[in-house]
C-alpha cells in the first residue's frame, strides 16, 4: 500500500510538470508562469498580455455574446469570433428570401452592416484578488449556512463599493479553487454589435456533425461583427443609427508568416466549465447517469429535427441554431464517456484519492481539518444522484425540448407581470418566428414519450397522469389534443388572445398546467438535493485546499468558471492510436477531397472555392509549400466557452481562432492528457483569403495590421 500511495504521489506531481496544462488568471501569470512561456517561445512581458494601468493585450479579448469568446482586430472595433458562435445571430437575421446561413453575407462598406438585436460584447477592464475582502470573518468552526450567509454578505457589499467607484461599469465577483479565492471583474458591456460578413455554410460550417470534435479538420469557423458605440467612439450604448464603431485602444496584429511544429501558441479567452478536481465517485454518476440521460434524450429529439430540416428549407433556417446547441454538447458527452473510460481517468482519480487520504491519515491535525472532504462528497452523489436524475430528465424533455410547454411559462409570466402587454407579444413574436408548430407536435410527442419511459408514475409531473387515466395510454392523442385546446400552440392564437389584454384567458391554458406541475416538482427535487450540495461543496472546498497544502511545489490554476484566461503551449501533431500519425496542419486540398454528395449537409464544397482552387489562386495566403492551409494543432488547453479565441504566437500575433477540442481527448474536461489532448484552430490566413479573395471585402482588410 505505501508504494501505491508514494506512486500515486509521483503520477500527480508528474502531470503537474507539464506545462501546457492549466487555465491561468491573468494577474499571477508573472509569479507562476512567465519563465516557462519565457523559455517556451515567449517574446512579450507579463505587462504586454495584462496591465493594470496601460492597454494590455486583455483589452482586445471579449466576451461574444453569453458563451464565446472573440477579439478586436482593428481600431474601429472589427471583431473576429467563431462561426458556430455567430450562428444563432446570422440564423436570427436569415430568412428564406436572404439565407445568409447558407450563402454566406458581406458588408461591402459600413452602412451594409446587419444590426445584431441582443447581442453583446463584454470588455475586461480590471481584475482584482478580492479573497480577502470575500473571507473576512469566515472560520472552519462556521456551519455551512453560516459560512455562506456570510461570504454572500461580505461579496454583496463589496460589489455595490465597486459599483460607486466604477460607475457606469459592471462589478462580477467569483469564486476559485471550491471557494478557497475570490477574484473581482470589472466589465464593459456594449450593445450595439452587428454582423459585418459570414462565409457560406459550406465554409463555416464545413465537416457538419461528421467532423464535429475530429481531426483531420477543414472547417472555416469563423465569423466577423463590429462593435459600436456612442458617438464619442468610446462609451457603450443602445443601437442607434447614431452610434460609430469602437474606437479600441487595443486590437491584436495578424500575422501570416505562419507556423511550423514547435512553435509556441497561447490562447486568451473565456473557458466555460472544467471539473479538473472531481473525483471518482462524481465520475461514476457521469457515466452511469448524467451523460446517458443526455445522449439518449437529446438523440430522440435531433433525428426529428434532422428529418424535417433536410425536407423544408424554411423549417432549416428555424431550426439550425436550436440543433447545433443541442447536438454539440450531445456529441460531446459522448465523446467525454469515451474518453473517460478509454484513458482510464478513473482510476488516475481513484490514485489521487488514496494518496490524500494517505496523507490526512498522517497527521491528526490534518484528519480534523480534512478528514470529512471525501466523505462529504461521495455523500452527496450517493444520495442527490436519483433526485437529480428526474431533475435533468424532466429539463431535457420538457424544459429545454417541448417549445410549446416552454413558451406558455414565458409569455403567461410576461403577460401576467407587466402592464405593457407589446412586450410579451413582442418576445411572443421573436420566438414564433423560428417556431414550427408541425415540428414541435411531433418533438413534445416524443419527449412526453421519454419522459415516461424514464419517470416512473409515481414521480412523474401529475398533470401527465390524464394520459392514463383519461387517454388510454396514448401520448399522441394526448398531444394532439394539447396542440388543439393550447392558446400557446401558434402565433395566431396567442395573439388572438393576448389581444383581449385579460390574462385570466390564459390561466387554465393545459400547456401551461403541465409547466406549472413540472416546475414544481422540479423544485422539490432541487430542495432535497439542496443540503446534500452545501456539504459537497464544502468536502469539495476542502479537498482542493488539502490538494494544494499537500503539493506546496505545485502551481495549481482553478477550474474554468467563464472568467478571462491563458493558456500556453505548442503547435505539435499527435498519434491517437498505434500506427496513426496525423500532421499538425490541414490544407485546401483536404477541403476538395471531403466533397461527398452522399452527404450534402456536411460535405457539400463552396461552388466559388472550387473554382478558385481549379486556379491556384491564394491571393497571396498561401503557406511557404505553396498550399493555402486551413486548420492547425496545438498543445493548448482549452473548453467550452473558448469558441472563437484567438491562438497568438510569441510576439502576441494573431494566427488563427480556435474553435474545438479532438476526439481522442474528450475526457480533458476533467483530467489534462498531454499526449493527446489538442486544440483545432482555424489559420488565419484562409479566414483572410476567405474575407479577401473569396468574399470580395477587401475593404476589411485596409481596417487591420496585417504583418
Amino acid at each position: 500500500m505505501k508504494k501505491l500511495i508514494v506512486s500515486a504521489i509521483a503520477m500527480l506531481l508528474t502531470l503537474s510538470t507539464f506545462a501546457d496544462e492549466g487555465m491561468w488568471l491573468l494577474p499571477l501569470l508573472k509569479k507562476l508562469n512567465l519563465a516557462d512561456m519565457k523559455a517556451k517561445g515567449l517574446e512579450l512581458s507579463a505587462e504586454d498580455i495584462y496591465a493594470v494601468n496601460k492597454s494590455s493585450l486583455k483589452d482586445a479579448i471579449v466576451i461574444f455574446g453569453n458563451g464565446c469568446t472573440g477579439e478586436i482586430v482593428s481600431s474601429n472595433g472589427l471583431l473576429f469570433t467563431n462561426h458556430h458562435c455567430g450562428f444563432g445571430n446570422i440564423q436570427a437575421l436569415s430568412s428564406v428570401e436572404h439565407d445568409y446561413l447558407k450563402n454566406g453575407f458581406w458588408a461591402m462598406n459600413n452602412a451594409e452592416e446587419l444590426p445584431a438585436p441582443g447581442l453583446q460584447v463584454t470588455f475586461i477592464r480590471h481584475i482584482e484578488d478580492v479573497t480577502k475582502k470575500a473571507l473576512k470573518g469566515v472560520d472552519e468552526s462556521m456551519t455551512n449556512e453560516e459560512r455562506s450567509e456570510k461570504v454572500t454578505k461580505n461579496v454583496e457589499n463589496l460589489k455595490a463599493k465597486m459599483e460607486k467607484k466604477y460607475e457606469g461599469k459592471s462589478i462580477t465577483i467569483k469564486d476559485f479553487f471550491g471557494g478557497n479565492q475570490y477574484f473581482m471583474f470589472v466589465t464593459e458591456i456594449y450593445k450595439d454589435v452587428r454582423l459585418v460578413g459570414t462565409p457560406p455554410y459550406a465554409i463555416g460550417k464545413f465537416g457538419g456533425e461528421t467532423d464535429n470534435w475530429m481531426w483531420p479538420r477543414h472547417t472555416g469557423d469563423f465569423s466577423v461583427f463590429r462593435v459600436y458605440a456612442a458617438p464619442d467612439g468610446k462609451s457603450p450604448a443602445e443601437y442607434s443609427p447614431e452610434n460609430v464603431p469602437y474606437q479600441a485602444e487595443k486590437y491584436l496584429t495578424i500575422s501570416t508568416e505562419g507556423y511550423k511544429e514547435g512553435d509556441y501558441a497561447m490562447i486568451m479567452g473565456f473557458p466555460g466549465t472544467t471539473t479538473r478536481y472531481m473525483t471518482s465517485y462524481e465520475i461514476d454518476k457521469m457515466l452511469t447517469v448524467d451523460n446517458p440521460n443526455r445522449i439518449y434524450i437529446r438523440g430522440e429529439r435531433q433525428n426529428i429535427l434532422k428529418v424535417h430540416m433536410a425536407a423544408d428549407d424554411a423549417i432549416r433556417i428555424k431550426y439550425a441554431s436550436k440543433y447545433a446547441s443541442s447536438s454539440n454538447y450531445w456529441k460531446n458527452s459522448i465523446g467525454k464517456s469515451r474518453g473517460v473510460e478509454k484513458l482510464g481517468v478513473k482510476g488516475q482519480k481513484e490514485a489521487q484519492e488514496e494518496a490524500f487520504t494517505a496523507w490526512v491519515n498522517g497527521d491528526p491535525k490534518r484528519v480534523e481539518k480534512y478528514g470529512q472532504a471525501l466523505p462529504l462528497i461521495k455523500k452527496y452523489v450517493e444520495e442527490g444522484t436519483p433526485y437529480e436524475s428526474d431533475a435533468q430528465i424532466l429539463s431535457e424533455t420538457i424544459f429545454r425540448a417541448a417549445e410549446i410547454l416552454n413558451a406558455s411559462t414565458t409569455f403567461y409570466n410576461a403577460y401576467r407581470r407587466t402592464e405593457d402587454f407589446d412586450k410579451a407579444v413582442g418576445a411572443a413574436k421573436k420566438f414564433y418566428k423560428d417556431y414550427d408548430e408541425g415540428v414541435d407536435r411531433l418533438v413534445t410527442c416524443r419527449m412526453i414519450e421519454v419522459l415516461r419511459e424514464m419517470i416512473p408514475a409515481e414521480r412523474r409531473p401529475q398533470s401527465l397522469a390524464v394520459i392514463d387515466t383519461e387517454w388510454g395510454g396514448d401520448v399522441k392523442a394526448f398531444t394532439e389534443n394539447l396542440f388543439e385546446t393550447s392558446l400557446f400552440a401558434n402565433e395566431q392564437k396567442f395573439l388572438g388572445a393576448a389581444a383581449a389584454s385579460d390574462v385570466a384567458l390564459f390561466e387554465n391554458d393545459p400547456a401551461l398546467a403541465i409547466m406549472k406541475d413540472a416546475s414544481a416538482l422540479y423544485n422539490d427535487l432541487l430542495a432535497k438535493v439542496r443540503p446534500l450540495k452545501a456539504d459537497y461543496n464544502k468536502g469539495h472546498r476542502l479537498y482542493i485546499k488539502g490538494l494544494m497544502e499537500m503539493q506546496p511545489e505545485k502551481s495549481f490554476y482553478p477550474d474554468a468558471n467563464f472568467t478571462l484566461r491563458l493558456t500556453y503551449g505548442t503547435i505539435l501533431p499527435y498519434s491517437p492510436a498505434d500506427g496513426v500519425e496525423y500532421k499538425y496542419y490541414t490544407t485546401i486540398n483536404g477541403v476538395v477531397a471531403k466533397e461527398d454528395p452522399k452527404n450534402p449537409v456536411d460535405f457539400t464544397v463552396d461552388e466559388g472555392l472550387k473554382r478558385l482552387y481549379a486556379e491556384k489562386n491564394w491571393g497571396g495566403y498561401a503557406d511557404a509549400d505553396g498550399t493555402l492551409h486551413t486548420c492547425f494543432l496545438s498543445t493548448n488547453d482549452i473548453t467550452g466557452g473558448n469558441s472563437g479565441s484567438p491562438i497568438m504566437n510569441g510576439k502576441g500575433e494573431l494566427i488563427g481562432l480556435a474553435f474545438d477540442g479532438n476526439w481522442e481527448a474528450m475526457s480533458g474536461d476533467i483530467a489534462f492528457e498531454p499526449n493527446v489532448q489538442r486544440t483545432i484552430n482555424v489559420d488565419i490566413r484562409y479566414v483572410l483569403w476567405c474575407i479577401d479573395t473569396l468574399g470580395g471585402a477587401s475593404w476589411l482588410l485596409e481596417e487591420m495590421n496585417i504583418k
